[in-house]
């Protein structure tokens, strides 16, 4: 990652709710062989918050069913 230092690497990866295991097993692999181990990581975590968002759209989804049901009720 030449584009960046390792500081503001390390703060993104904070930024986007990596944990310090993760951060640690991303830098643990930095050579040119790592690159691949580096993206699937990142990709892996990238799933696990793209459920989470998922999971909190459904909770809203069901909030919006019932507020669209009390509307009609008194109207």
């Amino acid at each position: 990652m030449a584009f960046l230092s390792k500081n503001e690497v390390e703060q993104n990866l904070k930024d986007a709710g990596c944990d310090a295991e993760i951060i640690r097993e991303f830098f643990s692999c930095e050579d040119e062989r790592g690159a691949a181990q580096q993206r699937a990581l990142l990709e892996k975590h990238r799933e696990k918050l793209l459920a989470r968002v998922h999971k909190e759209e459904k909770k809203i989804s069901c909030l919006d069913y019932l507020i669209f049901q009390l509307g009609k009720e008194h109207a």
